[in-house]
């Protein structure tokens, strides 16, 4: 065989070819023709931003049913006169207008329940705060131990049923059997055999104060310490070398840091405080004396003991507007906190 033939048998070599876009009609991979992919991320565009709305939907739903329903229905009946009648057999109240908030505002009853509330709640809120700021700053400087042993004692507190704390304090407080007088006769040296607690409401409000700050406490206690640990130890320790005292190493150094958390607590014990009910409503054995009557309190007995049943929807509904302003102030710091986050 010659050589020219010998050449012509052979196999044609393959030319390799520079990759590039694939030709039309032509498949793009094993995964099928090109025009699918489009439609697939056309499917997951618009899945994506229906998702987060999809998974909260059961969330609203039920939020609705507790929270939206009751408080529509709640001003509407403010703008009724609803009674026994109306509320058993379900028949429409007659629409009374503003009458209902007339009679309210010019009750003087009312207004000293406001002020006592607001008094109340003022006292309560700095007591509370102020100790769970001291335990939250004394839990730094213990030992590990005692600082676990206090954080299980706080939470114990902290999951105590409110009606097994009342009675507690009752007992702590009772005329013939109390702790309370026992200690200040034999250790303290005062007269207090025999004494009645709830015959001076400013005595009174003493011990149901007690039990909203003994209740509170440990929430408070436990936030602020995971609060101050967030707070760099070199620069406690820089200010401290600088010459500034204990009070100069706080101020400028761990409130700066602990402060939206300290707001962002006060708030809610603004809110909480503002609508004790519980305490004082078990505390004075489920029918409290109008010197002991708080907004919480009030309304009920209107409602369901006076069976004025509009008026109380009014008096809550007056509650829940003057509380509207602390409740912005409180979701505007949830959004700084989120926006330094």
């Amino acid at each position: 065989m010659s050589a020219a033939d010998m050449k012509a048998a052979d196999p044609p070599v393959p030319v390799p070819r520079k990759p590039g876009p694939p030709e039309s009609g032509t498949p793009a991979g094993p995964s099928g023709p090109p025009d699918s992919a489009p439609a697939t991320g056309t499917r997951k565009r618009r899945a994506g931003p229906l998702l987060p709305y999809l998974l909260i939907a059961p969330t609203i739903v039920a939020l609705a049913a507790v929270f939206v329903w009751p408080l529509i229905k709640t001003v509407i009946m403010s703008f009724q006169d609803v009674g026994r009648r109306e509320l058993w057999t379900g028949e429409a109240a007659p629409w009374v207008g503003f009458d209902q908030f007339t009679g309210i505002f010019g009750d003087g009853e009312f207004w000293d329940v406001v002020w006592r509330t607001v008094l109340f709640m003022t006292v309560c809120v700095v007591a509370t705060m102020g100790l769970g700021l001291f335990l939250s700053l004394a839990m730094q400087r213990m030992a590990k131990g005692v600082r676990l042993a206090l954080t299980g004692a706080l939470v114990a507190a902290w999951a105590m049923p409110l009606l097994v704390a009342t009675s507690i304090f009752r007992w702590f407080a009772d005329s013939d059997y109390g702790v309370l007088n026992m200690v200040l006769t034999k250790y303290l040296g005062l007269d207090f055999r025999g004494h009645n607690w709830w015959l001076d409401p400013k005595q009174g409000f003493l011990i149901i104060g007690a039990v909203v700050v003994w209740g509170a406490i440990p929430f408070v206690v436990i936030t602020l310490y995971a609060a101050l640990t967030q707070v760099p130890r070199e620069l406690e320790e820089a200010a401290s070398l600088d010459g500034a005292g204990a009070a100069g190493v706080f101020r400028f150094v761990t409130w700066p840091v602990i402060k939206p958390v300290f707001q962002m607590i006060a708030t809610l014990s603004v809110i909480w405080d503002f609508n004790v009910f519980g305490q004082v409503f078990l505390i004075r054995g489920n029918k409290p004396e109008p010197e002991y009557n708080l907004l919480g309190t009030y309304y009920y007995e209107k409602a369901f003991e006076s069976n004025s049943f509009s008026q109380g929807a009014a008096i809550s509904l007056i509650s829940v507007l003057l509380l509207s302003g602390v409740a912005v102030y409180y979701l505007r710091q949830l959004l700084k906190i989120g926006e330094v986050e």
